[in-house]
């Protein structure tokens, strides 16, 4: 048995490919934390990335949303060379590190925040070259009014899995409609698409922590995270819809209604500050489903260690 997360340092995470990360979060049993955040904000803490400051909080692994692999934008960080912007990154936060692609069109001209570019579309190219600049995990998924899909998402695994599928965990969900009404509520995922998605070798299926999208429920939840077991895959639940930036005794309860369901992951979202979640709700939710031991641990563990 190889280490868990939960006593894993940053030289251990640095010796971990694909396989042996997975395992580490399998043999946490549901006590591994996602934090997502978005580089191209401001920073809360000024010259320290938002990256780092989820890291201090207690997050166990970085999503980096809105990363164009080809123009990174991550504020906060000491100057370095596009190139190497995952690997500092991973030097500073001394965690693994993964990136949010999305199966969807650029739009020229579009005044969503959210428009895709380039180097954020889910596709082989993109994903070769994060693979290429160290990223540890991609998440095939949609920002909000992109108009990301589930069979996009299928097409997006397809491709990705024979690009890097043997180096680079492949996430796949929707913490939300993403635009696309038909696939809201209760129709997010369902048994089919969690089917399709672990046949074309998605490592990890996402889907919305309870409480977080209208319909969905502890039950709900539980019985998809079920099925992804059965399915030999790890489940991750996501609160993307800004309930990151909620009081703390209601992400304590969306908490433990995730642990209820059996996930293996826990993803909080980018949106309650700008760019990252309340800190103090990542050190919160992580206390609600490991408690303070685990918690402590991580956030006071080195990054030289």
């Amino acid at each position: 048995m190889g280490k868990r997360v939960l006593n894993s340092f940053a030289s251990d995470f640095e010796k971990m490919g694909k396989d042996e990360l997975l395992s580490a979060i399998a043999e946490s049993e549901g006590r591994t934390i996602v934090t997502e955040c978005i580089g191209m904000f401001p920073p809360q803490c000024e010259d320290v990335s938002n990256a780092e400051l989820c890291a201090a909080f207690g997050s166990d692994f970085i999503l980096c949303n809105i990363f164009d692999v080809w123009n990174p934008d991550v504020k906060g960080l000491p100057a370095h060379e596009p190139e190497d912007t995952v690997w500092l990154m991973k030097k500073l936060t001394g965690l693994p590190l993964a990136i949010n692609l999305e199966p969807g069109k650029i739009v020229e001209g579009s005044d969503n925040p959210w428009a895709l570019t380039k180097g954020r579309v889910a596709n082989a190219e993109n994903a070769i070259r994060a693979r290429d600049m160290g990223v540890n995990m991609i998440l095939i998924t949609g920002n909000p009014g992109i108009g990301v899909t589930n069979e996009g998402i299928l097409d997006a695994i397809k491709e990705i899995k024979k690009a890097v599928g043997d180096d680079v965990i492949i996430a796949s969900g929707k913490m939300h409609a993403a635009g696309v009404i038909t696939e809201g509520a209760d129709a997010i995922l369902t048994m089919e698409d969690i089917d399709a998605f672990a046949n074309a070798g998605a490592d990890i299926i996402l889907l919305p922590a309870p409480g977080t999208v209208p319909g969905i429920t502890m039950e709900w939840a539980r019985e998809r995270v079920s099925y992804i077991h059965k399915k030999g895959k790890l489940s991750m639940t996501a609160i993307g819809t800004s309930q990151e930036g909620t009081d703390e005794e209601t992400i304590k309860q969306i908490a433990i209604m995730c642990k209820q369901t059996g996930t293996d992951i826990h993803h909080i979202g980018d949106s309650g500050h700008p760019g990252i979640a309340v800190p103090k709700n990542i050190m919160a939710y992580s206390i609600s489903i490991r408690g303070i031991r685990h918690t402590y641990h991580r956030m006071a563990a080195s990054v030289r260690r």
